[in-house]
């Protein structure tokens, strides 16, 4: 399985492709809509990783395949600029899930 990103950054890509994953930078809805057609198509991509940005501008179309589809995973990251929700944000839901604090 392979992962995907869809960035709203080239920096983000850019640092991405060092570490192996491809994909794309898209600013518009149609762009966005595109990529993750062309990314549903291949049967190998097991995550697709967006950064917040973008989830935050055109989260419907990934919420849409979460609820349609059980493969790829889609995950939330955060850009060059680092996290908008707060760099707690997986140890708080660590903690509220099972009430374990790490």
């Amino acid at each position: 399985m392979r992962f995907y990103l869809i960035s709203d950054n080239v920096d983000t890509l850019v640092g991405m492709r060092l570490a192996g994953i491809e994909g794309v930078v898209a600013h518009e809805d149609a762009e966005v809509q595109q990529a993750l057609d062309e990314v549903l198509k291949a049967d190998d991509i097991g995550m697709i990783l967006v950064t917040e940005k973008l989830m935050r501008q055109f989260g419907e179309h990934f919420d849409q395949v979460r609820q349609t589809m059980t493969k790829p995973l889609i995950v939330e990251i955060p850009d060059r600029h680092g996290a908008v929700n707060g760099k707690d944000r997986i140890t708080k839901y660590v903690r509220d899930a099972i009430g374990v604090k790490i």
